[in-house]
């Protein structure tokens, strides 16, 4: 039985193909390398690859006790356009439950990007100290981009939680922001309602250490 709310219903008005542009937020990078092993080269071969000034993100479980005891987490909903464009089937809605998250401006440490994302996403005050670690880095998708996702786990106070600013992106107009049972958001996450990776990654490592 679904516990999480339905998520806002909205859609994307493709307006333009700007693909053959070559500046954005990302890079194409195209390189050709061998495999050397053993001090003996492979043949060559070709290597497509995505860079960003950004590279690296930090993803933050944000947990708290309900009234009736239970460990509770927020999520957020999230418009991630490839998953709405995707070519291929099956067609996939807009938007996801995620947990909070965010990318590490170059020179910032990552748990001072994880407290500046819990601020604008969610609207939590809090300091580096009371950041947790939530087990060690991970590459979210090797194979194409060279990203580290930093984990982090902190205990709030919903009463302490304000308006969040986010970024001023239309992205994040429409969030919508829910507690759950840590429990019910696992049972989620198996049951298919919550199918964004990083979020049942950081929700597993959670309930593992509660």
């Amino acid at each position: 039985m679904p516990i999480l709310p339905d998520p806002p219903k909205v859609a994307l008005d493709l307006l333009a193909d700007r693909s053959d542009e070559r500046e954005g937020f990302l890079t194409l990078k195209r390189y050709d390398l061998s495999v050397v092993d053993g001090g003996k080269p492979s043949r060559a071969f070709r290597y497509d690859m995505i860079e960003r000034p950004a590279l690296d993100a930090a993803i933050m479980a944000a947990h708290h006790r309900d009234d009736a005891g239970r460990r509770c987490v927020y999520l957020r909903s999230a418009i991630r356009p490839p998953v709405a464009l995707r070519p291929v089937a099956p067609k996939m809605d807009a938007v996801l439950w995620e947990v909070p998250a965010g990318l590490v401006e170059p020179g910032e440490e990552p748990v001072a990007a994880a407290v500046r994302e819990l601020r604008e996403e969610l609207g939590f005050s809090v300091s580096p100290g009371e950041m947790a670690p939530l087990g060690p880095h991970a590459f979210p998708a090797p194979a194409f981009v060279g990203e580290l996702h930093y984990y982090f786990h902190v205990e709030v106070d919903p009463a302490t939680r304000s308006e969040p600013a986010g970024d001023g992106s239309p992205l994040e107009e429409a969030a919508r922001i829910v507690s759950v049972p840590l429990d019910e958001a696992l049972a989620a996450c198996k049951r298919g309602e919550v199918r964004d990776a990083k979020t049942e990654l950081a929700l597993r490592r959670l309930a593992e250490i509660l």
